[in-house]
């Protein structure tokens, strides 16, 4: 039979690119030894990714040494529902803002997601055996009648296909009037924090009616608001100290020995401001989206619009370390503007040994800077390079001066195709991008530091 001409063509392309709103990754987060990594979505589901260790021969069948293993799904959950707050008359969204594991204390592993109100622990576990034998129960749990109990047995527990149980523990709620940005785990394991626009509260992980507001900077008059929290994190080794980061773009260091309500800070870290070079976006694009401490709890890292900065606790009058993201997009603010694209919240991350590290931009590319030769390579995460195998290529962005074949031009930037998210594996060269519905797991086989030239 011939093809029939007048039947309508299917666009896979359109199909293949076509993304719902709810499978928009939110947040990705790795546990404290990298076995786990966990997303949450716009749709308020977490999955969970384990790592599947390798043997040594697979290893050595593809020259390779140490231990390389993929990621595979361990579990998937409804973590948030939409909801409603009728006494604002206001929808609550489902999506996931963030994702924190908890230190492993036993076999089972816990971690906190958040919502815009709401904050759950769970507790994520295994099983692979079940209980039988019971006296009072059948094999369906149904209770027996106790006259055909003739004799006493005692239960015993018989093998049976691993299951994992994901169950909430704790459900933490009405702390927070604005929209939750940022959870951070203390680093003495019973405590944490959250952060919305306006304030930040401590909680205790075993009490869940009542939290400690330790900063508020709302104004007595909200029309005399000149600034929003943005972002907040507990130091990695001192449990007495967080840092918090603003929409003028400051980081406030505080120390809770100092006072119970730290809305006087220990430390302020900004940089002056160049008059000369002022405009209407300054502040916008001035605004911190994310602040991280080192693993050495050294160094403060942020990331603005346009930049990725360095800060040492020791000095405050400015960051150490300044990194250019995509300062070609400074000539196209004001379309930027109009799209609301500068708006957008770009997260930063380190390395295991605070060498290196990782922001993104957009286009599907992504950028890592060495901070000792403080070069940067720009990488792209699309799907050729999800192939086992592939190697990721590094790409180039043409904004006048000579032109290298393969380098894409400003005005051909997708600013739809936007890497917000990631994550760096606590101990080795793993990375975890999150590109709109896709994740992408990178492992370097050299050391991050010979690619950055």
């Amino acid at each position: 039979m011939g093809e029939d001409t007048e039947s309508p063509k299917i666009n896979h392309t359109f199909l293949r690119d076509y993304v719902t709103e709810a499978d928009v990754i939110s947040t990705v987060e790795f546990n404290h030894t990298g076995d786990l990594l966990a997303t949450g979505d716009k749709g308020g589901r977490v999955v969970i990714f384990q790592r599947e260790t390798e043997s040594k021969g697979e290893l050595e069948e593809v020259g390779e040494t140490g231990d390389s293993g993929e990621y595979n799904v361990y579990s998937t959950f409804q973590s948030h529902e939409p909801d409603f707050d009728y006494l604002k008359s206001l929808e609550i969204e489902e999506k996931i803002n963030k994702i924190r594991w908890l230190p492993q204390q036993n076999a089972a592993h816990f971690l906190l997601s958040t919502n815009d109100k709401t904050i759950k622990l769970w507790k994520v576990s295994e099983r692979d055996k079940r209980p039988e034998g019971y006296n009072l129960k059948d094999e369906g749990g149904r209770l027996k009648d106790n006259s055909t109990i003739t004799s006493l047995q005692v239960p015993v527990l018989k093998p049976t296909d691993l299951m994992v149980e994901v169950r909430p523990r704790r459900v933490f709620s009405n702390g927070h009037t604005y929209h939750v940005n940022s959870i951070s785990v203390n680093s003495d394991g019973e405590t944490y924090l959250s952060a919305d626009d306006l304030r930040i509260n401590m909680w205790h992980l075993g009490i869940t009616d009542r939290s400690f507001n330790i900063v508020d900077i709302k104004p007595a008059n909200m029309e005399d608001l000149t600034e929003v929290i943005t972002a907040a994190e507990f130091h990695p080794h001192h449990c007495h100290l967080f840092v918090y980061s603003s929409s003028k773009g400051t980081l406030r260091l505080c120390d809770m020995r100092a006072s119970a309500l730290c809305d006087r800070h220990a430390k302020l870290f900004e940089e002056p401001e160049d008059p000369g070079s002022r405009s209407f976006f300054s502040e916008i694009i001035s605004s911190v989206s994310d602040v991280k401490f080192s693993h050495s709890g050294r160094y403060l890292l942020t990331r603005d619009y346009l930049t990725a900065k360095v800060w040492d606790l020791n000095m405050d009058k400015g960051p150490v370390e300044t990194y250019q993201v995509h300062e070609y997009l400074r000539s196209k603010l004001c379309s930027l503007y109009e799209n609301d694209c500068i708006f957008d919240k770009f997260e930063c991350v380190w390395n295991s040994s605070d060498s290196v590290i990782m922001t993104g931009a957009y286009n599907s590319f992504f950028r890592m800077f060495d901070r000792e030769t403080g070069r940067g390579v720009t990488l792209e995460a699309w799907r050729e390079s999800s192939k086992p195998r592939a190697v990721l290529r590094t790409r180039r962005v043409y904004n006048g001066g000579k032109r290298r074949r393969g380098d894409v031009g400003v005005d051909s930037l997708d600013f739809t195709k936007k890497i917000l998210h990631m994550a760096w594996h606590p101990s080795e060269n793993i990375i975890a991008i999150a590109a709109t519905n896709n994740l992408y797991i990178f492992q370097d086989r050299i050391n991050p530091e010979t690619q950055l030239q």
